[in-house]
């Protein structure tokens, strides 16, 4: 499950989304510079369509086992989030492209938002939507919606197989999460019933209302970290999914926010966690430029070190058990966070101070007897540990 969010005013446009994926889906972010190319295939996820002649430089994202990303921005602009969602559309799903190859297709491929959305459209009457969207689940499969924007505006951009609907936001805050929201298109495929289960409503609503007090990326990190209350809510059916901070624990589907993504599109700036959970992470910069940091170029979901995303899930896992062992990092990592916010540092200082704040609280992760959540959770975060090897 994910949510998105833009807030357009005089000021200009700020973007924010959290990707919400399984709890062991290591997300990696990677920067991929422009280039020409020799006519040829591109393979993607599950299939292979040809390949352009020149590609845009993007930032991207991506979980670690598919060739498309969850979110991204491209040199001219364009910034890019997709959502899962569920519709009722009739005939067999007759496309091996998924969501989130048509979002790195289009980054890669699009100039300004008008662009971007005749490219996704363009691919998904071509060659339709489809295919595996879990590495542990495989056969979990949705249709997608966009939210494509770029320093002019923004656009709403939802489907149902080959079908689709466009939406421009002209002003205000507009969010979208699991569920179609443009009207005739949603009363024709949405799928109630799984969205009542992805608590679609619930969230977008929470973001639209932190969107409409937005005035800065703060605010728009503000809103990813939103757990409805002091603490994640947990429910049997869908963990703590009914705000946009999800944490895993439902028996019907568990989904976690595996990373978070802020861009203001006026000023070319991202600012983006890498890590899940954004409320035990830190929000630092970026540009569609080369990352400031080097990682090994492969992950998988299995725990390693050396990967950004997993040595912040030892903290993240400790933490989730007992927020109250998490409070004095949290202010710590706040005071981080406004600095870096009001003070523009280059990316390669403010990475440098936020992985030394993770190493200062490293030390005190550990898998721990106490767990606050309700039982159920707590063994289901016992499994998904032992399958990851977190804590041998």
């Amino acid at each position: 499950m994910c949510d998105v969010l833009v807030v357009i005013d005089d000021d200009g446009v700020l973007f924010a989304k959290n990707s919400d994926r399984d709890p062991n889906e290591a997300q990696l972010l990677e920067h991929h510079p422009a280039a020409e190319h020799a006519p040829g295939e591109l393979d993607c996820t599950w299939s292979s369509l040809p390949q352009q002649p020149r590609t845009h430089g993007v930032l991207l994202s991506r979980p670690w086992w598919m060739w498309g990303a969850e979110m991204g921005a491209n040199e001219h602009g364009v910034v890019i989030g997709n959502e899962a969602v569920f519709t009722r559309r009739a005939g067999r799903r007759d496309g091996t492209l998924l969501g989130m190859d048509l979002l790195r297709l289009a980054l890669e491929r699009s100039a300004d938002r008008h662009e971007a959305v005749q490219t996704i459209v363009t691919l998904l009457e071509g060659y339709g939507q489809g295919g595996s969207c879990s590495h542990e689940h495989s056969g979990f499969t949705y249709d997608n919606s966009f939210m494509v924007a770029d320093p002019g505006g923004a656009v709403v951009l939802e489907t149902a197989g080959r079908h689709w609907a466009a939406e421009e936001v002209v002003a205000g805050a507009r969010s979208i999460s699991n569920g179609l929201t443009i009207p005739g298109f949603a009363d024709r495929f949405a799928d109630p019933v799984r969205g009542w289960v992805a608590q679609c409503q619930v969230r977008r609503a929470r973001t639209e209302a932190s969107g409409r007090a937005a005035r800065g990326v703060d605010d728009m990190a503000a809103a990813l970290r939103d757990h409805g209350g002091d603490a994640p809510a947990y429910h049997l059916t869908n963990g703590a999914l009914s705000a946009p901070c999800a944490h895993p624990g439902g028996l019907l589907t568990a989904t976690q926010t595996t990373s978070s993504w802020v861009a203001d599109l006026s000023s070319g700036r991202h600012w983006v966690t890498g890590t899940s959970a954004p409320c035990t992470s830190v929000f630092k910069p970026l540009r569609v430029e080369p990352l400031p940091y080097a990682a090994p170029a492969a992950a998988t979901n299995r725990y390693d070190s050396a990967q950004p995303w997993w040595r912040h899930e030892r903290l993240h896992r400790s933490w989730m058990r007992d927020p109250g062992r998490y409070a004095r990092a949290a202010d710590e990592r706040d005071a981080l966070e406004k600095e870096l916010f009001t003070s523009s540092p280059t990316p390669e200082d403010a990475w440098a101070a936020a992985r030394d704040w993770e190493d200062r609280w490293t030390p005190t992760a550990d898998p721990g007897d106490a767990d606050g959540r309700p039982f159920w959770v707590g063994r289901m975060w016992r499994r998904w540990d032992r399958e990851a090897g977190v804590w041998r």
